[in-house]
């Protein structure tokens, strides 16, 4: 008869023992290719998707981050791509008060990081298509879609070179903030209810070899429910937030860490 082990680190199917392990594992992504467009939004549109006690900060920001995640170490070097969608908040808990990114919605093409940050730390994960981006005339582009209907196109262009005084800019406006946010939710049985409901924070580490600075763009599709029944919500939502001015948008070459020993994935409160 399986018995339990409260040692183990287990995830449905649980009866069939921990999740294996090895030696060559680790929370590092060695290759990793980023696009990363963010624009200023209504404030009170915004707001209206966090949920207590998160706020959303001084500047209402959106930022979608599109990664090709290749060489993963928990993978056994395996990779797969994601397209997420986070908004600048604070978090002001009873006991702590923390400043950075709230993750409204993250696709991703590949079960396992889904099923992995959804029940672990609380990543609002779901599935989609997701292209591996292109590079025509100096022009990065990318898309995802489901059910074979789009659900965004994303685009840089007119890259260049960061200068020194951008670089300084953005580590003191990012200095302090480094703070990825989700919202566990597990719904109760039958799809009512709930039976877990807490924010959490998911901290990870960056190395950057290659950064350029230009212009991005992302087009949302609205989506009818026949299209997409299961995130059409999602989509059209997102697709509905005013876009008041793009902001400098980002493609990037670094690896990451997703296992931080001092920072583990933790709930706040």
């Amino acid at each position: 008869m399986f018995k339990f082990d409260p040692r183990g680190s287990y995830m449905m199917p649980a009866h069939f023992g921990p999740r294996p392990t090895s030696t060559q594992s680790s929370g590092w992504y060695r290759d990793v290719t980023l696009m990363v467009v963010p624009f200023l939004t209504d404030r009170e549109r915004l707001a209206a998707y966090l949920p207590e006690p998160y706020e959303v900060a001084e500047n209402p920001i959106v930022t979608i981050t599109y990664a090709r995640n290749r060489q993963v170490d928990w993978l056994a070097g395996h990779g797969y791509n994601l397209i997420g969608v986070s908004a600048a908040a604070v978090f002001k808990g009873e006991k702590e008060t923390l400043e950075g990114s709230y993750t409204l919605v993250m696709w991703e093409n590949l079960a396992d990081p889904i099923l992995t940050g959804r029940e672990l730390q609380g990543i609002p994960k779901v599935y989609a298509d997701i292209e591996d981006h292109t590079i025509t005339e100096g022009q990065w582009k990318t898309h995802a879609h489901h059910f074979g209907h789009k659900i965004l196109d994303m685009s840089i262009d007119g890259l260049r070179e960061p200068s020194p005084e951008e670089v300084a800019a953005y580590e003191q406006a990012t200095q302090g903030k480094d703070n990825p946010m989700g919202w566990r939710y597990f719904p109760g049985i039958s799809g009512f209810g709930h039976s877990v409901m807490e924010p959490t924070t998911f901290p990870s580490e960056t190395n950057f070899t290659e950064v350029q600075v230009g212009r991005g763009e992302v087009n949302w599709n609205h989506l009818t429910w026949e299209q997409n029944p299961t995130q059409c919500h999602i989509v059209n939502a997102l697709a509905d937030l005013p876009v008041v001015t793009y902001l400098p948008a980002m493609t990037a070459k670094c690896s990451t860490n997703l296992i931080l020993p001092d920072r583990l994935p933790r709930a706040i409160k």
